[in-house]
């Protein structure tokens, strides 16, 4: 039997530029070393299937929290080091099953169906300003498209959406790891706090009350104890970052698969059931998101031991690649038999919260956006979002003919 930490471990620089770009070729060099494990600068990288599967259940050994990230700031202390420990992703125990309860109920398969109708407006009111420009920036495009579906679920408006871009941009830059992005982050988390500060106090003055409105719901669950005032603003927060970041960010990789696959591309504007295809394999061939861990306690799985305190990287983009699972991993295939089972929403108790609401959102985007951009091709120079936190791409240049 293999005894703990005597293999040496690959490393993936998951924390540069160049893996961005191209994770697969320091991927495949890796899998020649060990089949599931590498480290980075910071920690653990867990790339393979069943690995990631595993751990990302283990809330006994591994805890979803980003101490270790609040620490290499130094940020302790600090609401910013607050809403990053306690928010519902990272909370543990009864705490997190008291958060995630307060709004559970506005997230269900059901509640993603009723969304469909704004989904659909907002995406043909974006189209109607931009596809007469005949080009542009998707990345920059998409980021307009899930916030603004998610403002209609809180029943806010969506006009800072535009100011907040940007601040939003640099809080979730503070997951690379770099120590440059500091300055930047904290002063974008004064601005977010001010903006989910104003929007409660407004809407608890105004006396108005709308059963459909998801920031009316949590307002509810505060009044009924299940919230207090800090909680409030943390889960205003998370909704509304998630709403932005995660889906733009997943929508954007989609049609740069599209771009490649130009009669798949035709066909989404045709068959709305095929693009629930192209999305679960989208999200098994370039998922976005890389969850962090961890280790609560000295703990060993598959004859490595984990010790208390390190950072460890759950990474579903690099496991729905694992050739041990999806055959010709690399090809996109929408019609792919086992595409449902990639790992992009997570696995355990922490499973995202907003899975089927951004199913839906992008399964309704790309069907319009097929049906108004025609014929979209690469028109300039691709650049790549950090892989760690959420990845994808900064620019996506392309040109298209308006229906």
């Amino acid at each position: 039997m293999q005894m703990p930490n005597t293999v040496a471990l690959p490393s993936l620089p998951v924390d540069t530029v160049q893996f961005s770009s191209d994770p697969d070729s320091y991927l495949e060099a890796a899998r020649r070393e060990h089949p599931w494990l590498a480290r980075f600068s910071q920690g653990y990288v867990i790339f393979g299937y069943a690995a990631v599967d595993d751990l990302l259940r283990d809330e006994e050994n591994l805890v979803p929290g980003l101490g270790p990230v609040v620490e290499f700031y130094g940020m302790e202390g600090t609401m910013w080091g607050r809403f990053m420990k306690e928010m519902v992703k990272t909370e543990t125990g009864a705490t997190h099953a008291r958060l995630r309860a307060s709004v559970a109920h506005a997230f269900t398969p059901r509640s993603a169906n009723q969304a469909r109708t704004l989904q659909q407006r907002v995406i043909t009111e974006l189209l109607d300003e931009w596809a007469p420009k005949r080009e542009l920036n998707f990345a920059y495009f998409a980021s307009f498209y899930p916030v603004t579906v998610m403002c209609g679920l809180l029943g806010v408006s969506a006009e800072p959406v535009p100011r907040l871009r940007k601040a939003i941009e640099h809080h979730i830059s503070s997951l690379t790891m770099n120590l440059e992005t500091k300055q930047h982050f904290v002063l974008a988390w004064d601005e977010l706090w001010k903006f989910a500060d104003t929007v409660v106090k407004e809407r608890e003055v105004s006396g108005e009350y709308d059963e459909n409105s998801l920031l009316d719901l949590i307002i509810a669950a505060k009044k009924a104890g299940q919230l207090d005032e800090d909680e409030l603003r943390i889960m205003l927060l998370t909704v509304f970052i998630a709403g932005y970041d995660t889906t733009k960010n997943q929508l954007t990789m989609m049609m740069k698969l599209l771009l490649d696959h130009p009669e798949m591309y035709r066909r989404c504007a045709e068959d709305k059931d095929f693009c629930r295809k192209v999305v679960e394999e989208a999200l098994r061939h370039t998922s976005i998101a890389t969850p962090y861990r961890e280790v609560a306690k000295d703990f060993v799985y598959k004859g490595h031991e984990f010790r208390k305190g390190e950072l460890v990287v759950c990474a579903p983009p690099l496991a729905g690649r694992d050739p041990a699972i999806f055959p010709e991993p690399l090809k996109f295939d929408p019609d792919r038999t086992n595409a449902g089972r990639h790992l992009a929403f997570g696995r355990g108790s922490h499973m995202c919260l907003g899975m089927w609401i951004a199913k839906a959102t992008l399964q309704e985007g790309i069907h319009v956006i097929a049906q108004r951009m025609r014929n979209p091709r690469l028109r300039g120079e691709i650049k790549w979002r950090s892989f760690l936190g959420a990845w994808g791409l900064l620019d996506l240049p392309i040109a298209f003919e308006p229906a």
